[in-house]
C-alpha cells in the first residue's frame, strides 16, 4: 500500500527520472515535478503535503517551501551539493537534511583525479623510459639498503600538485566531489559554472570562482565537465587552447563532443600544452586516424586516454538507484539517518 507521500524534484532526462521510480520502494506515494520554478514547488509541497522531499543534484528548497511542509520528516539531496537548501529554516522546523553521495559521480571524479596525477608525474613517458630497458643509462647495479640509482635516467619534468592551479569548467556534482579529493594536496582551486555558489559554499569546498578567461591565464592544468549542447560541443578549439597558460595541461571528463581534437593535439605537438587527458571522443569507439589516438599511439608523449571509462562498470540502472532511498526506508522503520547535513 502506498501511504508515505513523497515529492522528488529533478532536472535530469526522462531515462533517469524512470530509473529513479523503478527503484523506489512500493511504500511511497510518488509525485515528481521536472524542473520546477520556486512558485510551483512551494505549490506542490503546500497540495501534496510530503513526508519525504527529495531534491536530485541541485533545485533551491527555500524557507517557504520548508514552512509549508507541515508533515515533511526529511529533506534529501541525491549529490553532494546543499547550498541552495535553507538550512536555517530547516532546522527551525525540526527537519533533518541529508546529502546522499552518489558512486557513480565519486567514481569520475576518481578518474579525474588519476588524469591530473598522471599527467603531472609523467605516468606514460617515464613508463616508457623503464620499458625501453636501454644501456645508455649505464650498467645495472643490484640494489640493497644503501644503493639506489635514483632517477637513472635524468627524468625531467615532474609537477606537483601542491603548487599547482587547477581551474575546473563546468561546477556539478563531480566538480564537487574533486575539490574535496583535491583538499588534501593545498592546490589552488579556480572553477566556474552558470550560477556562481554562495560564498559560504566556496569557503566549504575551498574554491574561487573565476572567468574562464581568468582559468585559462591562471591554471597549471585545466578540468573540462561540462555537459554536451549546441553550445559546448568542439568548444575547447585553437582559440581555447591558445588562450591557456603555455606549459599547462588539459583534462577532458565532461561530454565526449567537447574538444576540437586537430586543435588540441597542435597545441600539444606545439609544446603549447605539457599534457593532454580525455575520456572521450568524437567518435565512440575511437578510429585509428582520430588525431589524439594517433598521438597517443608514441609512448613518448604525455597524453592519457581512456575509453569512456570514467565511470567503469557501474552500470546506471535501477538496482543502482536502490539506495538513494534508504533514509527514506530508515524513517519509516524508525532507524538512523545517515549522511545528516549538519547547520552550524
Amino acid at each position: 500500500m502506498k501511504e508515505h507521500r513523497t515529492l522528488i524534484v529533478t532536472s535530469r532526462p526522462p531515462i533517469h527520472r524512470q530509473l529513479l521510480l523503478e527503484a523506489a520502494p512500493p511504500a511511497l506515494d510518488i509525485t515528481m515535478l521536472v524542473s520546477p520554478s520556486s512558485d510551483e514547488l512551494l505549490d506542490a509541497v503546500r497540495s501534496v503535503q510530503p513526508v519525504f522531499l527529495v531534491s536530485e543534484r541541485t533545485g533551491e528548497i527555500d524557507r517557504r517551501t520548508i514552512e509549508a511542509g507541515a508533515g515533511l520528516r526529511l529533506i534529501q539531496r541525491l549529490g553532494r551539493q546543499i547550498h541552495d537548501i535553507d538550512l536555517d529554516a530547516a532546522r527551525a522546523a525540526g527537519i533533518p537534511v541529508c546529502n546522499w553521495p552518489l558512486p557513480q559521480l565519486s567514481m569520475v571524479a576518481e578518474h579525474v583525479m588519476m588524469q591530473i596525477l598522471s599527467l603531472l608525474k609523467r605516468v606514460r613517458p617515464a613508463t616508457a623510459v623503464v620499458v625501453e630497458a636501454s644501456d645508455r643509462w649505464g650498467p645495472p647495479q643490484r640494489c640493497d639498503a644503501n644503493t639506489f640509482a635514483i632517477n637513472w635516467s635524468g627524468f625531467t619534468g615532474v609537477r606537483q600538485v601542491a603548487e599547482a592551479t587547477i581551474g575546473i569548467i563546468g561546477f556539478g556534482e563531480i566538480g564537487t566531489n574533486l575539490a574535496e579529493l583535491l583538499r588534501p594536496f593545498d592546490a589552488t582551486l579556480l572553477y566556474n559554472r552558470r550560477n556562481r555558489l554562495p560564498r559560504r559554499a566556496e569557503d566549504d569546498l575551498g574554491v574561487s570562482y573565476a572567468s574562464v578567461e581568468d582559468i585559462q591565464l591562471r591554471s597549471d592544468v585545466i578540468v573540462l565537465l561540462l555537459p554536451h549542447s549546441p553550445e559546448t560541443e568542439g568548444s575547447i578549439d585553437r582559440r581555447f587552447v591558445e588562450r591557456m597558460k603555455p606549459g599547462s595541461f588539459l583534462v577532458s571528463s565532461g561530454a565526449s563532443t567537447l574538444l576540437d581534437e586537430k586543435a588540441v593535439v597542435a597545441a600539444y605537438r606545439s609544446g603549447h600544452l605539457a599534457g593532454i587527458a580525455s575520456d572521450g571522443f568524437r567518435w565512440e569507439p575511437v578510429r585509428p586516424v582520430d588525431p589524439l589516438v594517433e598521438l597517443a599511439t608514441d609512448p613518448s608523449n604525455n597524453v592519457i586516454l581512456t575509453p569512456h571509462s570514467a565511470q567503469a562498470d557501474l552500470v546506471l540502472n535501477a538496482d543502482l538507484r536502490r539506495h538513494e532511498f534508504t533514509n527514506l526506508q530508515a524513517v519509516i522503520n524508525d532507524e538512523p539517518l545517515r549522511h545528516i547535513v549538519k547547520v552550524n
